[in-house]
């Protein structure tokens, strides 16, 4: 099903393993791919595969941190193509990038403020730019957030990614309303311990090297509040995200989508 035939989309962080699944999903249903990243080789490769696949895709340089590039971007994208109907971003932080999991006690300021910048800042900046352009081109299109369950978890030594997390899902409620009268919807998909990725594997074996305990055990705790006995995939939460960016998509307007096959532990 073309769920997305002739939409116009644009995915930033697309070098990251998330925001190029749902890349490969918008193509898969239809849309014209635009996939960015600071990492230019990454998205070139990307936009390589859709178009082999038979889909239509074009990579960009661009920096989600960066409100210039942002703006300068979607302005190009605007005038090839006149409009703006889907925007993603996957931007996301490993441990290092965080300076490590300090207790909060001994974190610094900026140790904290980090994710908050980095991770909320971004989808700030690349939302009320993808905005600003539906708006102008009368678009109504579809804005998708990305955060994560640790939002509504309790999990210790992770004060900034959490307070980030939770801060992206209010500012997607807060987008939502103020937006909804243009026509354009706002929602937030919310992944949940995707094992397939490397920032997960990555996150499990620092977790076990810091705490000097089996990698199984930390996996097994990963898994300890499954409700059922499989896991989410990346095909599966690309699948979502076009779900959620196609016209029956708005049902979910302003909410939290959580991607995780139920979770005991999360609110």
């Amino acid at each position: 099903m073309k769920n997305l035939k002739d939409k116009v989309a644009v995915v930033f962080a697309a070098s990251g393993e998330i925001a190029g699944a749902v890349a490969r999903a918008f193509s898969q249903h239809g849309a014209k791919v635009y996939v960015t990243a600071r990492n230019h080789d990454a998205v070139k490769a990307l936009a390589k595969e859709i178009n082999a696949t038979g889909g239509r895709a074009e990579a960009a340089k661009v920096d989600a941190l960066n409100e210039t590039e942002i703006d300068n971007f979607l302005k190009k994208v605007i005038a090839a193509d006149g409009k703006l109907d889907v925007v993603f971003n996957g931007i996301g932080l490993t441990y290092a990038e965080m300076g490590g999991r300090p207790p909060t006690t001994l974190a610094t300021f900026q140790h904290f403020m980090a994710p908050m910048e980095k991770i909320c800042g971004s989808q700030f900046l690349t939302s009320r730019a993808a905005a600003r352009y539906m708006m102008q081109t009368q678009s109504e299109g579809t804005i998708l957030l990305l955060t994560a369950s640790l939002s509504r978890s309790k999990i210790p030594n992770l004060a900034g990614i959490t307070a980030a997390s939770a801060a992206t899902e209010g500012l997607t409620r807060v987008m939502a309303a103020e937006w909804g009268g243009e026509g354009i919807k706002v929602m937030c998909i919310c992944a949940n311990a995707l094992m397939e990725t490397k920032r997960i594997s990555g996150g499990i074996d620092d977790t076990a090297q810091q705490y000097g305990v089996p990698r199984e055990q930390v996996v097994a705790q990963y898994k300890a509040f499954d409700i059922m006995k499989t896991s989410p995939t990346l095909k599966q939460l690309g699948e979502t995200a076009a779900f959620l960016a196609s016209e029956t998509g708005v049902a979910f307007n302003s909410h939290i989508v959580d991607v995780d096959c139920g979770k005991m532990n999360v609110l």
